[in-house]
């Protein structure tokens, strides 16, 4: 090994090469993806479940499975929304997505 290799591996004068130095990275790694992964996602969620709260009869909405409908009836839990040919499915409230919904149901009826 080189002189530099060897200084360099050597902790300064009254450093112990612990404490809160050694996990500084780990902090920085844990803060990292609560700020880009957990936040965003717990914001989507809380969006998400305002949308679905705010959802009342006469709503079009598009289920997370692509079916496009009104809603007719809402219970606690589930709507019950009227597909093409006036046909009625009951779905769960969560089944219900948010993206494209304003841009993709116009009123063609």
């Amino acid at each position: 090994m080189n002189l530099l290799h060897v200084l360099l591996m050597m902790p300064a004068d009254g450093e112990g090469g612990g404490g809160l130095g050694a996990f500084l990275p780990l902090i920085l790694i844990i803060l990292v993806f609560y700020l880009f992964f957990i936040r965003p996602q717990m914001k989507k969620q809380k969006d998400l479940k305002k949308y679905r709260e705010a959802l009342k009869k006469g709503d079009r909405i598009i289920t997370i499975g692509g079916i496009h409908g009104k809603i007719v009836e809402e219970q606690e839990r589930t709507f019950t929304i009227e597909v093409e040919g006036q046909n009625r499915l009951k779905i769960e409230k969560s089944a219900v997505a948010m993206e494209g919904v304003s841009e993709n149901l116009g009123d063609k009826r």
